[in-house]
């Protein structure tokens, strides 16, 4: 949590009555009625983006801010709304700083990996983009400093990278595969890069990598994997019986 975008968004919010107490937050227009997070995030997130004093920049911290004192995905979207709306785009090195910011931070990042995973990786428009700027683009970097808040943001953006379109992460992919502290998080990109409906890969390439990563050998669906990567399947729903076919022989 960076308390400084957090004091700021809290300040922002009491100008505007809203409070938090040991009770939940309070909406000075209805002070007998608590409201939840997720309430003030529905109702105040989107406001971030039309707060005339601020620049559009200004609007973006804000609004991360937000997210860091909610904690509530809405916050995401409404960071989403107003990229893709009719004033967008915002700035770019803003924008994705906020994420980078958060992937790297040691508390739960829940919200912004499922942001990127529902909302930026599984959109084509903006996939290849948004997987760039929050770890393709300085993975090398990533592995030759392999410091803690680095690799955290790797091993999050991997867990989730699976509606990535193959050719936006494959480098990404063989260049995480140099660590062994990335290939738990590399594993469940390929395996969700199989099973989700949007999921990206190429089999052959895929099973190369999955030889590459050191892993339990009682990691979950490894050995199912394996066989649908072998057998050419690109997909869980393009082929659906294939992993249950290849779950029993390798349970079996």
């Amino acid at each position: 949590m960076e308390t400084q975008a957090v004091e700021r968004a809290r300040r922002w919010l009491g100008e505007r009555g809203i409070v938090e107490t040991g009770h939940g937050w309070i909406d000075a227009e209805e002070p007998d009625r608590p409201r939840t997070a997720r309430e003030i995030a529905h109702t105040w997130a989107g406001q971030a983006f039309t707060d005339g004093p601020l620049d559009v920049a200004e609007q973006v911290r804000l609004a991360f801010g937000l997210l860091d004192l909610l904690d509530d995905y809405w916050v995401t979207c409404e960071i989403r709304f107003a990229d893709r709306g009719g004033e967008g785009p915002l700035p770019a090195d803003v924008l994705w700083d906020g994420y980078r910011r958060r992937l790297e931070a040691e508390r739960d990042a829940e919200a912004v990996t499922y942001s990127l995973w529902v909302d930026w990786f599984e959109d084509h428009d903006t996939a290849a983009t948004a997987f760039a700027a929050v770890l393709g683009d300085d993975i090398d970097d990533v592995v030759k400093e392999g410091s803690a808040d680095l690799l955290r943001r790797a091993g999050r953006v991997l867990t989730c990278s699976g509606p990535v379109p193959w050719a936006a992460k494959e480098r990404t992919y063989e260049t995480a595969a140099r660590l062994p502290q990335l290939h738990t998080p590399l594993y469940m990109g390929l395996l969700a890069g199989y099973h989700d409906v949007y999921g990206q890969l190429e089999p052959e390439a895929a099973l190369r990598l999955l030889a590459r990563l050191r892993l339990p050998a009682d990691t979950p669906y490894l050995a199912g994997l394996k066989t649908v990567l072998a057998a050419g399947h690109r997909n869980h729903g393009r082929s659906p019986h294939a992993w249950d076919e290849a779950v029993r022989a390798s349970t079996g």
